[in-house]
């Protein structure tokens, strides 16, 4: 019996065991659920900073849903990454068509050695090629500034295009006649897949647009041509002298049968280096001897003239686009050292100018950012310039509550400014005229005698708004109130007071944060007073009561003169009509004045004349 208690209390313990080992499982599994979806919401979760200013993006957005929906078919848009990255695919299969079909159609050594290979790479890129007109037919278009998604009006939009047709002959299947004529052909059946040229240069022109350094790829691109267009010709010399007979004169190709010039690597390195010396109008080859080779040496050179002729152009472009930022630096401090050569300006201030301009170049400050964001629409410029500066603007407090709206009118209307060590910001007296925000670098509160340091300012710190809000109850007016000077080299944002009190004109809640901001600054210096701030609220009150009145009477004034000018109307039309009735009266009395006999009539009875007045 004991030994069956004892079993049972241990069966007993071990179900409580397995009980309590399955409940702390589960807890774990469910904080480890809860950690996931709180670190997945927190990793998405975008900054707050922008997303107030951006306001909803287009992923927000949801379409209204149709009542028939259908599968959903992807449609690409081209400015999508995807989209680019299908171009560098397909331009790598255009690309291997424009090198290899030609040489392997000019030398039958390279076709025949690899035939299973090149079959291969040539259905892969005919897949890629079918792959495209897909591509295409679900590639959307801007209509009236919307993408267009509509499968059927993309479909339709493709067909009636020139390239669909040419699309469609490049997908033809003409390498198949290599089973008549035989495989060694099949190079030259192909040359209908030349007629994808135009996505290549598709791919060239967004990788132009989409790279940061579009100089150097601009060269790439045209040596390149170079370089294919020395391949074909190359090409069409090595056939050319098979026609005319390999070694039958010293201007085509050797003979195969020689040893030096046997071999694969040797045909194609020579009639490139043939070429490369013909395009670029080198000479120093051997001389034609028949008509056909003037001819086609003739061509050539035409060839190879205006291939010189791009290259001395393109390149010399684009040497002198790369190089003029730093010639139109280079002007402007050549120019102002003439000048204070020619004012006599001290050395020792001509060596800051000059180190200033230094450390404009150096650090990369030379370019005139509104100069090149004027293109942009306002919303665009505002949105890089937050972009470009969110860290600095971050710290700054009055943007952190402020308005969206505000946000973009005082970041389009900030100027950057750089100051030297030493320099002095402003001076305490000073008629304020402009607020600044320090983007980087140190500056320093100082006494009356520069030495003393009463606080430091850094990165993301403001200053100057006192004096250009006009506070009411300032002891120090629109007067600086400190010394501010420079450390160092300081980057600075500035705001004159002009640009800010537009900005605050159509936002009044900021414009009191603002004042009651400088409020407290001056409350805490002892440079407020707070009777004048009262005095001056009851006087703005009066101000405005005098402009309602004054509204008020210049209503009635303009009532009064419509008044006046209506009854001066209907006063004239009166006088006219009493002389007229005047004029009317006299003609009667002189008629008959003088035909008096003539009123009364034979049989006695007088005529009666009524006249009314």
């Amino acid at each position: 019996m004991a030994a069956n208690d004892r079993r049972d209390i241990n069966s007993q313990n071990s179900l409580h065991r397995l009980g309590a080992l399955s409940r702390i499982v589960s807890m774990v599994m469910t904080v480890r659920e809860w950690a996931q979806k709180s670190f997945s919401e927190e990793t998405e979760r975008p900054d707050s900073f922008l997303e107030r200013f951006r306001g909803p993006t287009n992923t927000d957005m949801q379409a209204p849903p149709s009542r028939k929906r259908k599968c959903n078919v992807k449609v690409l848009s081209p400015s999508d990454d995807a989209y680019y990255y299908w171009l560098l695919v397909i331009g790598a299969a255009v690309f291997y068509n424009w090198t290899l079909l030609v040489v392997r159609a000019c030398f039958d050594e390279l076709q025949m050695r690899n035939v299973l290979v090149w079959l291969v790479l040539d259905y892969i890129c005919d897949g890629v090629y079918i792959l495209d007109i897909a591509v295409r037919l679900h590639t959307g278009f801007l209509d009236q500034g919307l993408m267009v998604k509509d499968t059927r009006r993309l479909r339709e939009a493709y067909i009636q295009t020139f390239q669909c047709k040419s699309d469609i002959c490049s997908i033809l299947p003409t390498d198949l006649l290599y089973l008549t004529v035989g495989i060694s052909y099949t190079p030259l059946l192909r040359f209908n897949r030349l007629l994808r040229l135009p996505r290549l240069f598709e791919w060239f022109e967004r990788t132009e647009t989409r790279t940061g350094y579009p100089n150097a790829f601009r060269i790439c691109k045209l040596v390149l041509y170079i370089l294919v267009i020395i391949h074909w010709n190359a090409c069409v010399y090595y056939s050319f002298s098979k026609v005319l007979g390999l070694g039958s004169d010293s201007w085509v190709y050797p003979n195969a049968s020689d040893p030096e010039f046997g071999s694969l690597t040797r045909s194609y390195i020579y009639c490139l280096y043939w070429s490369t010396l013909t395009l670029t109008t080198i000479g120093e080859t051997p001389p034609p001897v028949r008509d056909e080779e003037y001819l086609f040496l003739i061509f050539d050179f035409l060839v190879g003239v205006l291939i010189f002729a791009s290259i001395v152009g393109n390149v010399g472009s684009m040497i002198s686009n790369m190089n003029a930022t730093r010639a139109g630096f280079q002007s402007r401090v050549d120019t102002l050292k003439h000048y204070m050569q020619f004012r006599h300006v001290s050395k020792a201030l001509e060596q800051r100018v000059i180190r200033w301009f230094d450390y404009l170049w150096t650090n990369q400050k030379t370019i005139d950012e509104q100069e090149v964001l004027r293109s942009l629409p306002n919303k665009l410029r505002a949105e890089i310039a937050i972009n470009v500066h969110l860290e600095t603007l971050k710290k700054v407090r009055i943007f952190q509550d402020c308005e969206a709206g505000l946000l973009v009118e005082l970041v389009l209307k900030l100027r950057p400014q750089v100051f030297s060590p030493g320099d002095y910001i402003c001076r305490k007296g000073d008629v304020g005229k402009e607020m600044y925000i320090i983007k980087d670098g140190q500056l320093a509160v100082v006494g009356e005698d520069g030495a003393t340091q009463y606080a430091v300012l850094t990165s993301g710190s403001c200053f100057g708004e006192i004096s250009i809000l006009n506070i009411s109850g300032s002891k120090m007016g629109n007067r600086r109130t400190a010394n501010i000077r420079s450390l160092g080299y300081s980057d600075l944002f500035c705001l004159s007071k002009q640009d800010l009190m537009d900005a605050l004109q159509e936002f009044p809640h900021a414009r009191a944060q603002l004042e009651q901001r400088g409020r407290d600054i001056l409350r805490k210096e002892g440079l407020l007073e707070e009777v004048n701030v009262s005095a001056g609220e009851e006087l703005e009150e009066k101000v405005e009561r005098l402009e309602t009145s004054l509204d008020r009477l210049q209503t009635s004034m303009a009532r009064l003169q419509s008044e006046f000018n209506s009854s001066q109307l209907r006063l004239k039309q009166r006088i006219t009509t009493l002389e007229h009735n005047v004029t009317t009266v006299a003609t009667c009395s002189g008629f008959l004045s003088d035909g008096v006999e003539s009123v009364f009539g034979g049989d006695g009875v007088c005529s009666e004349i009524n006249i009314r007045l």
